[in-house]
């Protein structure tokens, strides 16, 4: 990927983390809850390039876990 895309999913990437760390430090998220995300994030890394295309999919994926831990830390969506 390059251009605009690659740099949403850089963004993806680090929201990501930053969510799991949050998530983890304000107790929001259960230990096995991060865990689960983990091994998804990680099921995504090595799965996905195994589709057609597959490789393309891993930032949609990747933002697609950051939405559902954003509903799942701040109990709905984040107001702005």
């Amino acid at each position: 990927m390059t251009g605009s895309a690659a740099i949403g999913g850089w963004i993806a990437q680090l929201v990501f983390w930053v969510l799991i760390a949050i998530g983890a430090g304000s107790r929001e998220l259960g230990l096995k809850a991060v865990a689960v995300f983990i091994v998804m994030w990680l099921a995504g890394l090595f799965g996905l390039p195994h589709l057609v295309l597959g490789v393309m999919l891993f930032s949609p994926y990747v933002a697609v876990l950051d939405i559902v831990l954003v509903f799942l830390i701040f109990k709905g969506d984040v107001k702005l």
